[in-house]
């Protein structure tokens, strides 16, 4: 651990070369992993892993390194060759590490560790049979578990020192149905920066089972139609839709280069006025939430856009020291191999006033959608395309037949001015994110919302 070096001179050392930050990043993981596929447990994964990476900034330029190889002399020689790698004015500040304070972290009933690996297998045999017994057209079903237990710690040249922990439950089902040459795929996953207690929220049954009712009932779904037409997402659709559309975009080393249709636009309108949207990572126990981010940071609650209004973006350090202001604790890495960069956390549009029946009823015809699936977005422009994979079309105000293939394209910008109406409910969704080859835990939410117009991709 890093409290057993003398870390004010490993720091020192880092900045030999010249800088105006330094810092020093411990890791310490493990994790389990079960994978059931064909019917059978195919792999059974468990390891650990702990690593230290060593950072400089110097002139808003990163020069960074990392070893696995955790001993005081081996740490000395990295910060030396990170030094090397950078020119600037001599660091002449003292280097005065307080007291190290330690994140509260979230509180885990059941530790994955105390629980047999037998009982892991358990639960994906389990998800796995309930997900076949749903349907003779079921023909190919994935059940994974995952669990994770994380340990850092982080010293800068400031004088911070801190140290968090998470535990992590991870628990997904994805299932191929066919009927004829019709193939749909269903999926479904359930995860917190929670122990065990996961499946008491809800069991393997009922994740496998809900992948396979989407996949089977997607089959004697018709085509959706395509064109131009109101949208009610639901609650239930997890929060592609902000995480897409608008989240990307308001990391600030996008909207920096210039990669951002939002960059220069604080202050201006950028969606309807009802309209606010959080990035919010100490919500408890959620995907993307932390005591600290990657950088010692503490979680924070950012408000991005507040009624249409566009307030501000994320930070990490270097984005920060390149716009004079303080990180709202956005600097997340994938791991001690890889430097910290910008990234969403837990990301919503706050629920409004609107009840979510209500919202449908107002709708004459149109497309209700239940679940998103993936989807991607480029963030100079604001284009987006998300798929949908639960999809029903929308009669005189109520949800009627169930539509397949249908895709949701329009710009970040104009479609977030056209939601009309927002609900009073919020509904979470959990993901990976990618970003420079860096894979984050994240997720995102959403009430239900009236688009009022919105490309339809579908049947002709």
């Amino acid at each position: 651990m890093l409290d057993t070096f003398d870390l004010t001179r490993i720091l020192r050392r880092a900045l030999t070369g010249g800088g105006e930050f330094a810092d020093i990043y411990f890791e310490e993981g493990a994790n389990t992993s079960v994978i059931c596929e064909d019917g059978k447990i195919e792999k059974v994964l468990a390891g650990t892993d702990r690593g230290v990476g060593i950072r400089v900034i110097s002139d808003l330029r990163t020069a960074y390194a990392y070893t696995n190889e955790i001993t005081e002399a081996a740490l000395l020689s990295l910060a030396e060759t990170v030094s090397r790698a950078v020119s600037g004015k001599v660091f002449d500040r003292d280097i005065d590490l307080r007291s190290k304070v330690i994140g509260p972290g979230f509180p885990i009933e059941i530790t994955p560790d105390s629980v047999p690996l037998q009982d892991k297998v358990d639960l994906v045999n389990r998800g796995n049979a309930a997900a076949r017994k749903f349907s003779n057209k079921v023909r190919q079903v994935m059940v994974v578990y995952r669990d994770s237990r994380l340990k850092t710690q982080i010293a800068n040249s400031l004088g911070e020192f801190t140290e968090a922990s998470r535990t992590g439950t991870l628990y997904l089902a994805q299932v191929v149905a066919a009927d004829g040459d019709v193939i749909q795929t269903g999926y479904e996953p359930v995860g917190k920066f929670i122990g065990y207690e996961l499946f008491r929220e809800r069991g393997p049954e009922e994740v496998a089972e809900a992948a396979a009712r989407r996949a089977v009932m997607m089959l004697a779904a018709r085509k959706a139609p395509g064109g131009l037409m109101p949208v009610v997402l639901s609650s239930e659709a997890g929060g592609t839709m902000v995480h897409e559309a608008i989240g990307h975009g308001l990391e600030a080393d996008l909207a920096q280069s210039g990669m951002s249709v939002y960059t220069g636009k604080v202050g201006t309108q950028v969606a309807s006025p009802l309209v606010t949207v959080v990035d919010d990572a100490t919500i408890p126990n959620a995907r993307g939430s932390f005591s600290f981010d990657d950088e010692g940071t503490p979680a924070e609650r950012t408000v991005l856009v507040e009624n249409g209004i566009l307030k501000g973006y994320l930070y990490d350090r270097l984005s920060a020291m390149k716009d004079g202001c303080a990180s709202t604790g956005n600097g997340r890495r994938e791991g001690y191999h890889v430097r910290p960069i910008v990234r969403m956390t837990n990301t919503l549009i706050a629920p409004g006033e609107s009840d979510p029946a209500e919202i449908v009823g107002g709708v004459e015809s149109g497309l209700f959608v239940r679940k998103m699936g993936g989807g991607q977005v480029n963030t100079v422009s604001g284009d987006f395309m998300f798929e949908v994979s639960e999809g029903y079309l929308i009669e005189n105000g109520r949800i009627g037949e169930p539509v397949r293939g249908a895709t949701l394209t329009g710009n970040g910008p104009d479609v977030l001015k056209k939601i009309v109406r927002v609900g009073s409910d919020l509904g979470f969704g959990i993901g990976t994110c990618g970003k420079d080859g860096q894979g984050v835990p994240v997720s995102d939410a959403q009430p239900t919302m009236l688009i009022e117009e919105i490309t339809v991709g579908g049947a002709a």
